[in-house]
């Protein structure tokens, strides 16, 4: 065998491994990139996010975590729901997949105090004034007090506006 011969080789050989090693790491180099965007939103809170205006179908991958919804004009409301990291795909009418992206939900950012009685949690806004503030984790009779407080205000709110509208007419 000649030295040109084995040279030749030698190149083919470098050549095939770096393709393969460019296959391989092809989907590493897509998942850095989808890591390194994620959506940030905090729990209870809305965030607008823009996308390709031919998006038809988003799928969450766990929507205890967060809820995505599809406006006019590509505009995507991400919602934290949950604590913790999820994904959202956005597909065109033809199931080509057009974004998959991560979704990270944290904690709340306003002034929150944070009480505990043995185990039960309970959690209070401070902004100026320390009032109730419903929270993933509080206790659950303390939970279940504050929601029901708030269910019960939201159903005289809807009466008195109904009222008012008939009132009107």
């Amino acid at each position: 065998m000649s030295f040109s011969f084995l040279r030749t080789r030698m190149r083919a050989s470098f050549g095939f491994l770096a393709l393969a090693l460019g296959i391989l790491l092809c989907p590493v180099a897509a998942l850095a990139e989808l890591a390194a965007d994620p959506i940030v939103v905090n729990v209870d809170q809305a965030k607008l996010v823009k996308l390709p205006g031919r998006i038809s179908t988003l799928v969450v991958g766990n929507p205890l975590i967060a809820d995505v919804t599809l406006q006019n004009g590509g505009i995507v409301v991400v919602t934290g729901k949950g604590y913790g990291a999820t994904n959202f795909i956005a597909m065109d009418r033809a199931g080509e997949i057009l974004m998959d992206r991560i979704i990270q939900v944290e904690g709340p950012t306003d002034q929150v105090v944070t009480i505990y009685r043995g185990v039960e949690r309970e959690s209070y806004s401070c902004m100026p004034i320390c009032q109730r503030r419903v929270t993933l984790g509080d206790g659950e009779n303390y939970f279940k007090a504050a929601i029901d407080q708030a269910g019960a205000l939201s159903s005289q709110a809807a009466s008195s506006a109904a009222a008012a509208g008939k009132s009107a007419n």
